[in-house]
């Protein structure tokens, strides 16, 4: 990402709420209206997983906060583990607000390890929401009796099978985690998003998965109360001083680092650990963002910000959004812009563990 790039928009658009803020531009926005129009929202996944169950939330309520009330339809592209979509958005150099594209740390990732599939650059792109997540891994009950608490040791030496989007995706946060545990987990590549790894674990085609939190909630939470599923942990939140602590979506479930800690030759320090918490951070607190494309005005992309912080004004917004999302900052304006800075870069050792890691594990090749 170009320092000077996210510079200039940055005091372009701290510019833009002076303004704003003095009553120079009211009387443009005031002038905005949306009425009649249909505003495509791109998600690059199937419409199974948490990133269409994310959308489907906000799309209702964003329609409502645009003026002249638009209809907001949410449009599915999956593929190439998001890439095809992501390098479509890429080609979409419209002023007209008319198509927005929802990012995930599936997206994230692959930029920040340079796939050569990536033809996307998101210092192109003009973020105007960011969502906070988390994730969390679950087992069939059978193996889930095999822990001993905290400490997974029980489950070394079975044979685990995850249906996984790619190893270049946010996957490897699970991958990497199961690894440092000692558990022998092959994974079969290629499903469309993380809603397909569930439908697997369902059918039994799958003894190990993950979700994010919203697919969680809506899609495993009852699986869990069938008595189908055990969260084995979740991978956890960060506090003020950058430390993962308990996700405060599932308070009562273990962090990863919790499990680690517990479970013999799992360490929550060194090179491994360092890499797994760089790419966590990278893919959880800045999971999912909402981006106008390069050539969108200054204009529409604070009619985009005023209408998501009008979103998370109403006086229902935390209660519907625990039940949907769970409990995580959403951000627009300047926090989501340094939020898209989080997820889009990580530091140099981090990444290059992960590419050796991910070319001797999975033979990916990335150098």
């Amino acid at each position: 990402m170009s320092l000077f790039s996210t510079t200039k928009r940055t005091v372009t658009r701290t510019a833009s709420a002076i303004l704003l803020a003095m009553g120079f531009a009211t009387a443009a926005h005031a002038d905005m209206d949306l009425s009649g129009e249909t505003v495509e929202w791109v998600i690059p996944f199937s419409e199974s997983g948490g990133s269409a169950k994310w959308a489907n939330f906000y799309a209702p309520l964003l329609a409502e906060a645009l003026p002249g009330e638009p209809t907001v339809v949410v449009k599915f592209m999956p593929g190439a583990g998001s890439t095809k979509g992501a390098n479509w958005f890429q080609e979409q150099a419209k002023a007209d607000g008319m198509t927005i594209f929802g990012s995930s740390g599936s997206t994230q990732f692959p930029y920040l390890l340079g796939d050569p599939r990536v033809r996307y650059e998101y210092s192109d792109w003009n973020v105007v929401l960011a969502s906070g997540t988390g994730g969390v891994a679950y087992l069939p009950p059978d193996m889930a009796k095999k822990m001993d608490g905290l400490d997974a040791s029980g489950l070394q030496g079975e044979d685990f099978i995850y249906g996984s989007q790619g190893a270049t995706r946010l996957d490897l946060v699970p991958l990497l985690a199961w690894e440092m545990l000692g558990l022998s987990v092959e994974p079969v590549f290629g499903i469309k998003g993380r809603g397909d790894g569930r439908l697997m674990f369902e059918r039994g085609e799958a003894n190990i998965d993950y979700q994010t939190s919203s697919s969680f909630l809506k899609g495993v939470a009852p699986l869990v109360e069938e008595g189908k599923a055990v969260p084995m942990m979740a991978w956890g939140a960060l506090d003020e001083d950058g430390d993962i602590v308990r996700d405060p979506t599932f308070p009562d479930m273990p962090t990863f680092k919790e499990v680690c800690d517990a479970t013999d030759g799992c360490e929550t320090s060194g090179e491994k650990w360092e890499a797994w918490k760089a790419f966590f951070i990278a893919g959880f607190p800045a999971q999912k963002m909402v981006f106008l494309p390069k050539g969108a005005t200054e204009e529409m992309i604070e009619t985009y910000s005023n209408a998501f912080k009008k979103v998370h004004a109403r006086d229902d917004f935390a209660e519907i959004s625990k039940k949907r999302l769970g409990v995580y900052p959403q951000m627009t304006g300047e926090q989501a812009a340094a939020t898209l800075k989080q997820g889009t870069q990580v530091p140099a050792k981090a990444k290059a563990f992960v590419v050796n890691w991910l070319e001797e594990r999975y033979g990916v090749t990335l150098k």
